[in-house]
């Protein structure tokens, strides 16, 4: 990394004002691991997955990945990573895009559902960042198209980060760190830092953000020793024709993008979220949720939109449950016509589970700061009140 020395003026604690300390931030000129630089300085992923046929399958391990982000320069990923692990993307300067996605926890945040500015419920659970390159919507309700816009959602929430577009601009506009790291990463942009490029380098950052050697993804590619006898065994439960559990985990993301009605229950005492319905409008979408993927899924317990699985079997058996078992009695919804009653054996749900830990790669974990450039404290969410 290229390191310069820089005596910089930064802005006061106050939300939106000015702190005064002394940074030497620099912008990497490297890409992250598992990326190449190209000629024209941008990186770009690379991976086993490419050299396999271009066909999403019901389960077929072999498969190529779908279209994916990347092509941002080394310098705007870095960026990014500052603009993550930095609280100043609050209104008040406690939170940071990690307090939710905690790279210790999967990307989560290991709660039921996330708590936001001043202890607010958010509402749902933070789904894990690992492979948001290759999606084409995000949140539960899938109702963002892109990771910039992705990013507006929570940093102006008033139940999240509390943020508002003028504070925003002003914080890092009125740190001189940071207006030196954007012209570096934006070079042809202007003095002033904009909106779209904070929203830029977090994309980019997220983007890098990847998960595909796992002993799963090892096995795959042909080391047939990557996984045990009884993730094989799992494995091969996970893609029959009973469990049916690949057809909307579909491999390599262990995800189809899709939005499924499986009449997940809600925490005792909660509102039943009618979820998808929501963003599309369409009553055959209530209760229904975009499919997780399942890639470092032992690592972001618990489970669901609403966190109500503690542990990956208590998932497992609520789909061996059958077909709308925790529906409420006196609600009708269109449940997902995959979902169905496996009456799987004890020990098939549990070798699923077994198959389930074989899916954990977290070799490109980002690295956490030790400072940010706001001269506040990098947040996680274990570190906060």
């Amino acid at each position: 990394m290229i390191r310069l020395l820089v005596v910089a003026l930064m802005a006061i604690a106050t939300p939106g004002a000015s702190v005064r300390t002394q940074g030497d931030f620099a912008l990497s000129a490297r890409c992250p691991p598992g990326f190449e630089k190209t000629g024209a300085g941008v990186c770009e992923l690379r991976t086993l997955y490419q050299f396999y046929p271009a066909k999403r399958g019901l389960g077929g391990t072999r498969t190529a990945l779908p279209p994916h982000r990347d092509g941002f320069t080394p310098q705007q990923i870095d960026l990014g990573r500052y603009l993550f692990f930095d609280p100043v993307l609050s209104g008040d300067g406690s939170l940071s895009c990690a307090s939710c996605h905690d790279p210790a926890r999967g990307l989560s945040d290991g709660r039921p559902r996330s708590i936001g500015i001043h202890g607010a419920d958010a509402g749902r659970a933070a789904p894990t960042l690992w492979n948001v390159a290759f999606l084409k919507t995000f949140f539960w309700d899938a109702r963002a198209h892109s990771l910039e816009a992705q990013a507006t959602g929570p940093i102006y929430s008033a139940r999240e980060m509390g943020n508002s577009r003028a504070q925003l601009l002003a914080s890092l506009n009125g740190n001189a760190t940071y207006r030196r790291l954007f012209r570096t990463a934006f070079p042809d942009g202007s003095d002033t830092i904009a909106e779209p490029q904070v929203m830029t380098a977090l994309a980019a950052f997220e983007s890098s953000l990847v998960s595909l050697n796992s002993r799963y993804d090892r096995y795959v590619h042909g080391y047939d020793a990557a996984l045990s006898e009884r993730e094989i065994q799992g494995l091969n439960v996970f893609r029959s024709f009973v469990a049916r559990c690949s057809e909307c985990h579909t491999p390599p993301l262990f995800t189809n993008e899709q939005i499924a009605v499986i009449g997940m229950p809600e925490a005792a005492g909660r509102p039943f979220d009618i979820g998808a319905q929501k963003t599309f409008g369409a009553e055959k979408l209530k209760g229904g949720f975009k499919v997780p993927t399942l890639r470092n899924i032992a690592r972001t317990a618990p489970y669901s939109h609403d966190g109500a699985f503690a542990d990956l079997r208590s998932v497992v058996e609520f789909y061996n449950k059958g077909r709308g078992n925790a529906v409420p009695k006196d609600m009708h919804l269109y449940l997902h016509w995959h979902i169905s009653d496996p009456h799987l054996t004890d020990a098939e749900v549990d070798r699923i589970v077994d198959f389930l830990g074989a899916l954990t790669d977290e070799t490109f974990l980002p690295q956490v700061p030790a400072r940010v450039p706001s001269g506040l404290a990098p947040t996680i969410r274990g570190e906060r009140g």
